[in-house]
């Protein structure tokens, strides 16, 4: 698996002036927002744009029309990457899935890669929109089943975010502010065949996976698209509804399986943000070691979205050497509120 970042890459710092530059923050939010960026756990995003590009983006149409365009080049990137590092050509693939939620295209970026990558023109195809951050984690998930159906099969999964095309150009809200410090933009992708899921030196199978979502939390994280494009609904539920569900999903998912937290050797876990990434450690009752790699892929890219735990996953394997045949857990957290765990095996 590999990721593909764009190429301007800023310090926290920087981002802060140009968030308030660009949705002419007020005088009296502006302390808010550098307290909030000051405490995101970012030290560095990367930007599909140079932070100049951002003031001139001029509605929702040609907005996504710059997403359309770059996100079709960075995923294009990241899975020409990752067949390269599997020793595969772009003509074995036979399903392709795709998520992103920060724009919209028809036909869909899976279609647009066929003729950029030499796709063979019967592929398989799966856009997966509306998922939000849980969509690495589900796609993963989706991978896997059908690889069970089709063992014979080989497939790639590619998350690709454009979060920086999102943001207001007035009027921001509270949650506006709080999110304007925490996501960046990225590309990871992924291949599999058989029961291979994720060929790569000591990386791990897949055992099962399991979806779940909480009730009554749809408006405790959303997407709403205006006239000025989307517009996140973020509230402070979002913490305890993971401090209250996740540990109880958990528990019981590894219970299935014979397993207890305990048995869980590696975590990785989507990087929502320093209170969400609090609650998943509070409500599993893990030490601060078990979240590491979560909290540094947060420090340096920012909350990717459906791309962040699949770059969690690609860093745990480049760097965590977990033991062979021990268990890993990866979590995806996401709107709805919910949630989608990955059994792992080393």
């Amino acid at each position: 698996m590999r990721s593909a970042l764009p190429p301007h890459r800023h310090r926290q710092a920087e981002l802060t002036g140009a968030m308030a530059a660009i949705s002419a923050v007020e005088p009296a939010q502006r302390t808010l927002l550098e307290r909030l960026h000051a405490n995101s756990g970012v030290d560095t995003r990367h930007t599909v744009l140079p932070l100049a590009a951002y003031r001139g983006l001029d509605g929702l149409g040609s907005t996504n029309d710059l997403y359309i365009e770059h996100a079709t080049a960075l995923a294009a990137r990241a899975l020409r990457s990752a067949l390269q590092a599997a020793g595969l050509a772009a003509a074995d693939l036979d399903m392709l899935i795709v998520t992103s939620v920060t724009g919209v295209a028809v036909p869909s970026l899976d279609a647009r890669l066929i003729p950029l990558l030499g796709l063979r023109p019967d592929i398989k195809r799966l856009p997966i929109f509306g998922l939000g951050c849980v969509a690495g984690a589900a796609g993963l998930a989706r991978l896997h089943d059908y690889l069970r159906g089709w063992p014979q099969h080989t497939a790639a999964l590619v998350a690709v975010e454009l979060c920086s095309l999102t943001v207001p150009a007035a009027l921001p809200t509270t949650p506006d502010l709080v999110v304007s410090g925490l996501f960046g933009d990225g590309a990871v992708a992924l291949v599999a065949a058989g029961d291979h899921v994720i060929p790569a030196p000591d990386g791990p199978q897949i055992v099962a996976s399991r979806s779940e979502v909480y009730p009554d939390t749809g408006e405790v994280l959303a997407w709403r698209l205006g006239a000025g494009g989307f517009r996140i609904v973020l509230t402070a539920e979002l913490a305890d509804v993971v401090t209250r569900h996740l540990g109880s999903s958990v528990s019981a998912f590894l219970a299935a399986h014979g397993l207890t937290v305990a048995d869980i050797t590696s975590w990785v876990c989507h990087p929502g943000g320093p209170r969400v990434i609090d609650a998943v450690q509070q409500s599993l009752g893990l030490p601060a070691s078990a979240l590491e790699v979560t909290r540094r892929s947060l420090a340096e890219v920012g909350n990717m979205s459906s791309a962040s735990v699949l770059h969690v996953l690609q860093e745990t394997i480049r760097t965590g050497r977990p033991a062979p045949g021990s268990a890993g857990l990866l979590v995806g957290l996401g709107p709805g509120v919910s949630v989608e765990m990955v059994l792992l095996r080393w």
